[in-house]
């Protein structure tokens, strides 16, 4: 199955929600950072939500989510823009601990509960604007949860989760969110709620073959659930060679002559991707020519 996000409403539009499916994107960033189970399952937790969460985005506007507990994980960060085009990291991508339970990686247990979360939208005006909210459970949904509920005095219900193989290998990867506006009855809550607690979890349903538009149709079919929008999904890093050209020059001419007199090279890596580029003896002395005409 295709990595897709669904987006839709319900109850007359009185019901925003989201789903998506993010298995391939999320197994490239475990072979790109090279993670172990659970940061492989707390990153992907963290780059679906950051999916969801570019429902509503406008052409060249991004969000970004971070997460930083006080966990062994360290901070998790993922950026996502309107096109579906997300990328992140986990800062300590070797951390793998014992299982919560059958079955459950304690994702939260290695984010940590004291520490923030903080999401990023960049919409294009002078400055983007970031809201924060204390960590709750560091399971990542329910802190998501409490961040729309404080910050934006949203209700909702946000559900997350990764299935890792036995050979750490991503098997599922998905999750959704559902926002009720105000207006919606105490009784549709309350179905929505019966009917979230009966499913099985997300990772499992996406194991099985559920897709986005399933996910919702079964969560709010019986509340009119109308599709507005689908929208493929992928791992896409903005780095470049030239990128990373402007920030070695940025370094200025002096650190650029350490490099050349140490190493003779240098060897520049992308956090968000864990792309590797490499600048020889011959590019570094033209990189310090830059760098001196800036001056």
């Amino acid at each position: 199955m295709d990595d897709l996000m669904v987006r839709g409403v319900a109850a007359g539009g009185l019901i925003r929600a989201c789903a998506a499916v993010t298995t391939g994107l999320v197994e490239e960033a475990r072979v790109r950072h090279k993670t172990e189970p659970t940061a492989t399952a707390a990153l992907g937790r963290v780059l679906t939500g950051a999916a969801l969460l570019t429902s509503g985005l406008k052409e060249h506007d991004t969000i970004t989510l971070r997460v930083l507990g006080d966990g062994p994980l360290g901070a998790i960060v993922a950026t996502a823009d309107a096109h579906g085009n997300i990328r992140g990291y986990v800062q300590n991508p070797e951390v793998n601990l014992p299982p919560a339970g059958p079955g459950k990686l304690d994702v939260g247990l290695a984010v940590g509960k004291n520490g923030f979360l903080h999401i990023t939208k960049d919409l294009g005006l002078k400055e983007p604007y970031t809201g924060s909210v204390p960590l709750r459970t560091g399971e990542i949904g329910d802190d998501l949860a409490a961040y729309f509920l404080v910050s934006e005095q949203v209700p909702s219900a946000v559900n997350l989760g990764v299935l890792v193989n036995p050979d750490g290998t991503v098997q599922s990867s998905g999750g959704y969110l559902i926002q009720l506006m105000p207006g919606v009855k105490d009784e549709q809550i309350e179905e929505i709620e019966n009917i979230i607690y009966s499913l099985q979890p997300i990772s499992t349903l996406v194991s099985i073959g559920w897709g986005p538009r399933r996910i919702l149709e079964e969560i709010l079919g019986h509340l009119d659930f109308k599709q507005l929008e689908e929208t493929e999904l992928r791992f896409k890093c903005k780095c470049s060679r030239e990128r990373l050209e402007t920030v070695l020059i940025s370094l200025g001419k002096e650190e650029i002559e350490s490099i050349l007199a140490l190493e003779g090279e240098a060897e520049v890596k992308c956090h968000f991707c864990g792309e590797v580029y490499r600048f020889n003896r011959h590019e570094l002395e033209k990189i310090k020519e830059a760098a001196v005409s800036l001056k």
